[in-house]
C-alpha cells in the first residue's frame, strides 16, 4: 500500500537471483562481446603497441650493443696504452741500466787510472828515495873513511908522536 491506500503489484516475474555472468541465458551474447573485445584488443596490440614495444626493445638493444662496443674499444685502447706504457718503462729501465753500467765502467776506468798514476808516483818517489839513500850512504861511507883516516892519523900521532901521511892512513883504514 501506498499513501492513498492503493496497492500496486509489479508484473515482473520472480526468478532466482544469481551472479549474472553465470546466467546461461546470456552466454551467447557474452561470448559475442568477448570475441569482439578480444579481436579489438588484439588488433590494437598488434598494430599500435607491438611496434612501439618492438621499437623500444630494438632501440634499447642497439644502445646496449653500442655501449658494449664502446666498452670493448675503450678496453682495447686501455690495453694498448698499458702495453705502450710497459714498453716505454722497459726502454727507460734499459737506458737507465745502460747509463749506470757506462758510468760504472767510466768510474772504474778513472779509478784504475788514478790508481796507476798513484802507483807510478809512489814507484818514482821510492826510486828517488833509494837514489838519495844510496847517495847519502856513499857520502856517509866517504865521510866515515875520511873520519877514520883522520882519526888514524890523530891516534898514531898521539901514541907514537910520528906523523903519518894521509895516503898511508887511508891504506891502513881500507885494509
Amino acid at each position: 500500500m501506498d499513501e492513498h491506500g492503493t496497492t500496486t503489484e509489479t508484473t515482473e516475474s520472480k526468478h532466482e537471483a544469481g551472479f549474472p555472468p553465470f546466467d546461461t541465458t546470456t552466454f551467447p551474447s557474452q561470448l559475442f562481446w568477448l570475441v569482439i573485445t578480444f579481436a579489438f584488443l588484439f588488433t590494437v596490440m598488434w598494430k599500435l603497441a607491438g611496434p612501439r614495444i618492438n621499437g623500444a626493445i630494438t632501440t634499447r638493444r642497439g644502445a646496449i650493443n653500442g655501449a658494449i662496443a664502446d666498452a670493448a674499444k675503450a678496453r682495447e685502447e686501455a690495453q694498448n696504452a698499458q702495453a705502450g706504457y710497459e714498453a716505454s718503462l722497459a726502454a727507460a729501465r734499459s737506458r737507465a741500466n745502460a747509463l749506470a753500467e757506462e758510468t760504472r765502467q767510466s768510474l772504474n776506468g778513472e779509478i784504475a787510472k788514478a790508481k796507476a798514476d798513484a802507483d807510478a808516483q809512489a814507484a818514482k818517489a821510492m826510486h828517488d828515495a833509494d837514489t838519495r839513500i844510496k847517495a847519502t850512504r856513499e857520502t856517509a861511507k866517504a865521510n866515515v873513511s875520511i873520519a877514520a883516516r883522520d882519526a888514524a892519523i890523530a891516534i898514531v900521532e898521539r901514541l907514537t908522536g910520528d906523523k903519518v901521511s894521509a895516503e898511508d892512513a887511508a891504506k891502513a883504514v881500507g885494509a
